[in-house]
């Protein structure tokens, strides 16, 4: 192997690293994210929020750790467009990056709703139609249209991963799976949506176990 090829495949290594640390990050902070959203206000009332403090401080951090898996997300988003290179196809590539992109807008929308939400909490006279208006608003943002981005995402990426022999089979094939779920169930089963990250980590870890295949080079 020429020097030229060692340091491509080198190159190409630490990309493909540095995709899979950026899924992880994503994906634990977006794990623990939702947890703790669904822990702090599962079935409170606007009542139940004002009087309980350890429920608002977990809400906040919830929402201080959003931010930054956005950052991870974009990086993730990032590297693995890089990763394509040549081989990439436009249409899913736009699929993959518009529905990402899409998928984060929402995200962080539902975050600042929810932390105005929880700013007015504090306050003196919140309105029981105003929390439910703003409680709604997120839920429909995160729940809804952006679950159903995240479903696009994966199919996307899943279609990419089965098309170049990027991963095992298996992981493309458990994201359509996942896809199916989150347009269909996620709405309605909040829980269901930990099924988004948590396929963006086991996609993370089986690119970073897998050995990168380089790319050909042309003769001359």
């Amino acid at each position: 192997m020429t020097t030229e090829a060692t340091g491509l495949v080198a190159r190409r290594w630490r990309s493909r690293r540095s995709a899979a640390v950026a899924g992880i990050v994503f994906a634990v902070l977006l794990i623990a994210a939702l947890v703790m959203m669904r822990l702090a206000v599962a079935g409170e009332t606007v009542g139940g929020i004002e009087l309980d403090a350890g429920r608002r401080r977990l809400v906040h951090l919830a929402l201080n750790l959003v931010p930054f898996a956005g950052i991870a997300f974009l990086w993730f988003i990032g590297v693995v467009r890089d990763q394509l290179g040549e081989v990439e196809d436009r249409l899913f590539s736009t699929v993959f990056l518009g529905s990402g992109l899409l998928f984060l807008a929402m995200l962080f929308q539902g975050a600042v709703t929810a932390t105005s939400l929880v700013a007015m909490v504090s306050g003196d006279d919140l309105d029981a139609g105003v929390w439910t208006f703003g409680r709604g608003t997120t839920e429909a943002l995160v729940s809804v249209y952006a679950m159903r981005m995240a479903a696009v995402f994966t199919l996307s990426v899943s279609t990419v991963a089965l098309r170049t022999a990027a991963v095992p089979r298996w992981v493309p094939f458990s994201g359509y799976a996942v896809a199916l779920v989150l347009l269909l169930v996620a709405g309605e089963h909040k829980w269901a949506q930990l099924l988004f990250p948590v396929w963006v980590l086991v996609l993370s870890v089986a690119i970073l176990l897998t050995p990168g295949r380089a790319r050909p080079t042309s003769a001359g």
